[in-house]
């Protein structure tokens, strides 16, 4: 521990690193607040919706920062991770702003809010890039993993936000979400710098050109599963246990926060996993865990069993997260910005399917299993994926890796 924490301040600018957690941190809490008011925003004396209208509005955010990844990614080569990060805050604050004196009286208004949030989500595409190229090739896991590990921000949505919704209603909300905002975005701009290095600017042609490869397919199909299960159950939670178990959105969100900060928390320590024995063989571990847990979760009734699987997937897809973000630079390190958008792309519309699946299975079939399932096979198949490409991928670009794959 002392030897990560002596590089940690010695290699790279570990206020950029710090700083970069901190956006990330509150960017993941308001990009997922929809999520956290959704028993509040959906009950009968508020906008009275239905399961499915539910599970759509809680995935607006997640839908529209699929988009906005790829948008910011090519901004973020233009004018720089920090002004990039700028204004997407500023944008996101505008937004809170709005929310919290005009008010969502209506159900296409929250979903309009929610794409003002996807632009909170696409902070990945920002934070990310603006670490990874301060740091080393065999520190990426681990530094990564650190700066996504933002997203434990999700638990303090979960746990805060039912509470301040039932004290003075879920419109106030937002205007809570305004004190963080206002002072990560200070420290931002105090603190955070871009790495000394040149980047030539991508066009949309660059990113058509790393999709005619297939490698980028891959590292998208496993970020969809990773990133799209960790992010689709930190959003959905909530409503799961209100509407399978019986409990209060405070209740509920209580039981959230020990899953989401367990997938939070799980990201580094899956970055330094891979670090250490290389992100292939964890991601074949994370994945196996993952499935399983997904589809155990369909079969137990009891509250507290229930709540520990479900942690289990998470704190997997936290560590899968990780894993693909230990590999992703060793083989796109000269598109790093890019295919972090890309990957955060397919990450985003994981999250997407798996929070609407839950809405529609809810509302079709009673329960939201069907749709744990339904994810599940997709993890059973990125162990199939993973089998397919790790020859080619150990012989070719990772021969020449300066770490672990």
């Amino acid at each position: 521990m002392r030897n990560i924490t002596h590089s940690l301040l010695k290699t790279g600018h570990w206020p950029t690193l710090v700083s970069a957690f901190l956006y990330f941190d509150f960017s993941f809490m308001v990009w997922t607040l929809l999520g956290a008011l959704a028993v509040q925003i959906a009950a009968p004396e508020s906008l009275n919706l239905t399961a499915q209208q539910t599970g759509l509005m809680v995935a607006m955010p997640i839908l529209c920062c699929s988009v906005l990844r790829i948008l910011l990614g090519l901004v973020v080569d233009r004018i720089g991770a920090k002004n990039t990060g700028i204004i997407a805050q500023s944008i996101v604050i505008l937004g809170l702003t709005t929310a919290w004196m005009v008010g969502l009286r209506s159900y296409p208004a929250v979903l309009a809010m929610g794409c003002v949030l996807g632009f909170a989500g696409a902070s990945f595409a920002i934070a990310l890039p603006q670490v990874g190229r301060w740091y080393p090739p065999q520190m990426q896991g681990l530094v990564l993993g650190i700066a996504g590990a933002g997203n434990v921000g999700v638990v303090i949505d979960v746990l805060l936000a039912p509470r301040l919704a039932a004290a003075y209603g879920w419109q106030s909300v937002f205007g809570f979400a305004l004190i963080p905002a206002l002072i990560v975005l200070v420290i931002y701009v105090g603190f955070s710098k871009d790495a000394p290095v040149v980047i030539a600017p991508k066009k949309i042609r660059d990113y058509f050109r790393l999709l005619r490869e297939n490698d980028t397919h891959w590292f998208c199909f496993f970020y969809t599963v990773s990133f799209g299960g960790f992010v689709g159950l930190a959003s959905s939670l909530i409503i799961y246990f209100n509407s399978e178990f019986g409990l209060s959105a405070i209740q509920a969100g209580e039981f959230t926060a020990l899953c989401a900060g367990a997938g939070a928390l799980a990201r580094p320590v899956g970055g330094a996993i891979s670090d250490r024995i290389g992100g292939i063989r964890s991601l074949h571990f994370f994945y196996l865990i993952a499935g399983l847990a997904l589809v155990l979760a369909g079969f137990v009734h009891s509250l507290w069993i229930n709540c520990a699987i479900m942690l289990t997937a998470a704190a997997a897809f936290g560590m899968a997260n990780g894993a693909v973000f230990q590999l992703l630079p060793q083989r796109f390190g000269k598109d790093i910005g890019l295919m972090t958008g890309i990957a955060g792309a397919g990450g985003s519309l994981g999250g997407f399917v798996l929070a609407t699946s839950m809405g529609l299975s809810k509302q079709y079939f009673s329960s939201p299993t069907i749709s744990l399932w339904v994810f599940s096979a997709l993890c059973f198949l990125a162990l199939a994926g993973l089998g397919m490409v790790k020859k080619r991928w150990r012989t070719t670009w990772g021969a020449l890796a300066h770490a672990r794959i």
